[in-house]
Formats: C-alpha cells, sequence, structure tokens
C-alpha cells in the first residue's frame, strides 16, 4: 500500500512499483523512473528535515540561496540517476546545528571548508574500502548520543526563536516591534504543524513556510526589500588555515559519526530492507553512499553550499509519503535547480519573511525527529554514554569533545564488561 492505493508488486522488477500506465517515457536514461502523482507526493516527504535546516543557515549564516538551492537540487539529480531509489539529499545535522548555534563562529568560508574537507574524507574512506573499518568505531550508543545531542541543539534553538520579542531575523522591525505577536503566530504554527504531521497531501513543513511568509508579509517583513528574478550571487570561497582548523574541530569531527553510522550503514540497510531482493540494492551500499557524498561535497564547498548527505530517516520519509523510484528525487532536484536559477532573488526575499516563531517551530520539529532515535537502545550502558554525550554537547561549545569522551567511555565500558 502507498498513501492507500494499491500497487503492483514486482513490476519491472520494483517491489511495491507502480503500474504500466504510470511508466515514465520509454528514454534509457529514465527506465525504471516513475512520475506520477504519488510518487511526486513522496518527492516532498523530507522537506520537514531539510527546509528548517537550510532556510536557518541561509538566513542566520548569510548564505547565498542559489548557491544552496543548486547544489542539493545537481546532488538530488545525481542520485536519482546512480540508485534509481527515492535515496534522499540532507543537510548534515550536524554541521547546521552547530552553524545555526554559533553564526559568529561558522562563517560563510568555514561552512565551505567543511564540504571540501568532508567531500575528501569521503572519497578517500569510499576509494580505500575504509567506511566499513570505520564504522565498526562508531557504536549505536556513539550515534544515538550524538543525534540526541543536535536535537535538544534544534530544540533550544527553536524555543529562542518562539519567545523572541524581534520578529524578523533579518532586521526589519515589522509592524509590531518588540511584542508578543512573535509568540503567538509560533504558537498558531506549532499546532498547525501538529494536524498536519500525518497530511500527505500537505506536507506540514510546507504548510507552515507558506503561512509564516503571507503572515511576514501583512506585518511588514518585506521592509525596503524588493522581489525581483534571477540568481543571487555564486561567491567563490577562500579558505585560511583557521577556516580550515575551526570547520575541522567543530564541524566535522562531531559529523563523521553521524555520517558513517547513518548516512552510509544506516541508509544501506534501510534500503535494503524498504526494497528486498530488489536489483537496484547493487549500488546502494554503504562505499557507493561515500562516493556519491563525497563527489558531491567537495566541488560545492568552494562555493560556499551547505554539506549534504544521505540518510535513514530522509529515506524513509520519502518512502512514507509514496515515492518508490529515483522519480521522486529527480522531480524535488529539478525543483530546486528551478528556485535557485529563476527565483534566486525573489526567493531569499521569500525567506527573510518568515517570522522568527515559524522558523523556530520547523526548527524544534526536526529537533523532535532526532531525539526519539534514543529509544533504539537497549542495555542501561548504551543510555549511559548517549545520555553523557548529549549532556556534554550541551554544556560546551565543542561537540567534539563530547564525541571524543564517548567514545573513550564507550570502548572502555565494554572492554571492562561494566554494569550499570
Amino acid at each position: 500500500m502507498a498513501n492507500g492505493t494499491d500497487v503492483k508488486a514486482g513490476t519491472a522488477g520494483i517491489p511495491g512499483s507502480f503500474p504500466e500506465t504510470d511508466r515514465a517515457a520509454a528514454h534509457p536514461l529514465l527506465q525504471g523512473l516513475w512520475f506520477n502523482r504519488i510518487e511526486l507526493a513522496g518527492s516532498f516527504g523530507d522537506l520537514g528535515t531539510l527546509l528548517p535546516i537550510v532556510v536557518g543557515m541561509i538566513l542566520i549564516n548569510k548564505l547565498s540561496p542559489t548557491t544552496v538551492f543548486l547544489s542539493f537540487g545537481l546532488f538530488y539529480v545525481l542520485t536519482a540517476f546512480v540508485y534509481r531509489l527515492p535515496v534522499p539529499v540532507q543537510p548534515l545535522k550536524a554541521v547546521g546545528a552547530i552553524a545555526i548555534a554559533f553564526p559568529d563562529q561558522i562563517t560563510e568560508p568555514v561552512i565551505g571548508a567543511a564540504g571540501v574537507i568532508f567531500g575528501g574524507l569521503l572519497l578517500l574512506f569510499s576509494l580505500t574500502g575504509f567506511v566499513d573499518k570505520l564504522a565498526k568505531l562508531f557504536t549505536p550508543p556513539v550515534v544515538r548520543g550524538i543525534q540526541l545531542a543536535l536535537g535538544l541543539v534544534f530544540l533550544r534553538k527553536g524555543i529562542e526563536l518562539i519567545v523572541s520579542k524581534k520578529m524578523f531575523l533579518s532586521g526589519v522591525p515589522g509592524l509590531f516591534p518588540d511584542s508578543s505577536v512573535n509568540l503567538i503566530l509560533g504558537l498558531a504554527v506549532f499546532g498547525l504543524v501538529l494536524l498536519l504531521l500525518d497530511n500527505k497531501k500537505l506536507p506540514a513543513a510546507i504548510a507552515a513556510v507558506g503561512i509564516g511568509v503571507v503572515a511576514g508579509f501583512l506585518l511588514g517583513g518585506l521592509g525596503d526589500q524588493t522581489l525581483a528574478l534571477g540568481p543571487t550571487e555564486i561567491r567563490v570561497m577562500s579558505f585560511s588555515m583557521h577556516d580550515l582548523w575551526i570547520a575541522f574541530i567543530m564541524l566535522i569531527l562531531p559529523q563523521i559519526p553521524l555520517t558513517i553510522g547513518n548516512a552510509c550503514v544506516g541508509t544501506a540497510d534501510t534500503c535494503a530492507t524498504l526494497f528486498p531482493n530488489d536489483a537496484r540494492l547493487a549500488k546502494a551500499t554503504a562505499g557507493k553512499f561515500a562516493l556519491t557524498m563525497g563527489l558531491a561535497n567537495l566541488p560545492a564547498g568552494f562555493f560556499g553550499a551547505v554539506p549534504m548527505c544521505h540518510g535513514t530517516g530522509g529515506l524513509a520519509a520519502h518512502y512514507r509519503f509514496g515515492a518508490r523510484t529515483g522519480g521522486a528525487p529527480l522531480m524535488i532536484g529539478g525543483a530546486f535547480v528551478v528556485l535557485a536559477l529563476v527565483f534566486g532573488e525573489a526567493g531569499l526575499t521569500f525567506l527573510t519573511l518568515l517570522p522568527n516563531s515559524v522558523l523556530g517551530v520547523l526548527l524544534i520539529f526536526a529537533g523532535l525527529e532526532l531525539c526519539p532515535l534514543i529509544r533504539s537502545l537497549k542495555a542501561n550502558e548504551e543510555y549511559f554514554v548517549a545520555l553523557l554525550i548529549s549532556g556534554i554537547s550541551l554544556a560546551v561549545p565543542n561537540m567534539a569533545w563530547a564525541f571524543g569522551i564517548g567514545i573513550v567511555v564507550d570502548m572502555f565500558i565494554r572492554k571492562a564488561k561494566v554494569r550499570i
């Protein structure tokens, strides 16, 4: 079943695919890809995770909308043709959480440097076969602890934005400066998102962004800004040694365990679970996922793009809303490319209309997606490690410390056979 509609199992070797009448044009490049209403609905399944982080980084970290959306669009297109599965493209959650929380330190060159370093490392890990060896170090409690920490960071930042007296991140005072209007709007949008969480026709994140843009316009968020079509500036980054060091210490170190455990190993496992005995699984391996992430991030980083990855949660989200083939990532990727090149300037202006509270609501639900993952742990010792990592992450500004301490404590508990 997909969105309540019966599907034909085994069509063209694709379990759970759609009827022959929905087949795409018989072009060799499009073979096995579907382009119908349900596949289109599935293409929007992961926007609830993607939009909060991407919008937050564009507005808070001052990134170019054209660079960001063009990078996501092209990576989605690449993913569609390589895997022909609804494999997602997501922003790196550790990078996003830390960048949004510490914009004074995580500048555009630092974010670009993180993409270059991240892409280079993943290419190295993939081509040398080192991914499988690294995966053994990143045990479930360590990965779940970092995921919980990131979720809590999103929650904290989201609540700060909702209770803020300032209405807009752009600095425009609006019609009601220093009032409770931002809080009231945030509570209303929070309730709406709750109601739409399981709505397959109108994704909650899309509704929240749409209402936010309209409310922002009515509340005076446009200010002196104008709506102009055309791309925003695409800037070539130059990195200092300081930028590279900050990127590695503050962004890459806490991200690597999530990437290996979730974007590589986890995505491969989820593909095998959702599409058993499917011929397309031959390419859906941890090493291949590391390769495509490396190929996408290395060049994109030189232009200051948001570092990108695949992910288990995104794959499940696309699948849940009906996506079964690479048609879904191809459609959403194409939409991002058009948004970047045609509506870049207008898109930036629309994004600045988003009130703080609406962005805060999106961040909260992004955090709530990560926090419950800790429930997969079983033993008290595993919970101890995960909670230790998340606790340290909230106490210190550098999550690398939490990651390192968690790895050491986890190894000690396992070697010494400690029972808690």
